[in-house]
């Protein structure tokens, strides 16, 4: 885990339980969910192969690592998963070179959270690399650390991510809330035991105990976070 700013004042947000806001990047800041899939049908083009679309919904959210090896196996292509990864990631940063929109009310939402100095993580399944060049956009001085899917034992689905996220922000993740937009990250985040604010990109998400599925950031804010987060026993 590599933290990109110096870590902000972990103090729990006040009139509230809330003590970190975590957000995944991907369709959840940053409308890129649409790109990988771009570059993933450039890629295995170039290798001869076709992608089925309904593969998309495969792929969407998960590590590379998991994305890839699907569709490796799903092609038959001729290609390790190491050499593939290069050819995404070359491919993403070269895409998100000409484009980087943000999803409707991120740059609103940052603003406000950095404005009221809430502890704040970036957590995303995209390598470091990937992250550090989206960072240029989304502005580093919003985040108190950024934690990539490379850097940690096991990425979403698993917990791993949002664990070492709360953990670098000295938060409990009981007292986290995390904003997501596929149904692998909502499971990593909910396994660590956070709260979570579902934005679906691709697939439709359910609400739940524990998980507030919404149309997008632009409704969410910093009062309705510190509502999901109260009376934490």
């Amino acid at each position: 885990m590599t933290s990109t700013v110096p870590a902000l004042d972990t103090r729990t947000a006040e009139g509230s339980d809330l003590q970190a806001v975590l957000l995944d990047m991907d369709g959840t800041l940053v409308d890129t969910e649409g790109f990988w899939w771009d570059v993933e049908v450039e890629v295995f083009a170039s290798l001869g192969h076709t992608l089925d679309d309904s593969w998309r919904h495969v792929v969407v959210g998960g590590p590379m690592t998991r994305s890839a090896g699907f569709l490796i196996e799903a092609t038959g292509a001729a290609i390790g998963l190491a050499e593939l990864s290069v050819l995404l990631n070359d491919g993403f940063e070269r895409r998100i070179g000409r484009d980087l929109p943000l999803m409707p009310g991120a740059a609103r939402l940052l603003a406000e959270l950095t404005a009221h100095d809430i502890p704040t993580a970036l957590v995303s399944a995209s390598h470091r690399r990937i992250i550090d060049r989206v960072l240029k956009s989304l502005g580093p001085h919003h985040f108190a650390l950024t934690v990539a899917g490379d850097e940690v034992p096991r990425t979403k689905p698993h917990p791993d991510p949002y664990l070492a996220a709360a953990s670098g922000l000295g938060a409990d993740p009981v007292r986290c809330a995390v904003v997501e937009d596929t149904a692998t990250g909502v499971a990593a985040a909910e396994s660590a035991g956070c709260h979570v604010v579902a934005v679906p990109s691709i697939a439709p998400i359910t609400p739940a105990a524990r998980r507030t599925v919404v149309g997008s950031l632009e409704e969410v804010d910093l009062p309705f976070l510190r509502g999901l987060v109260t009376h934490v026993g």
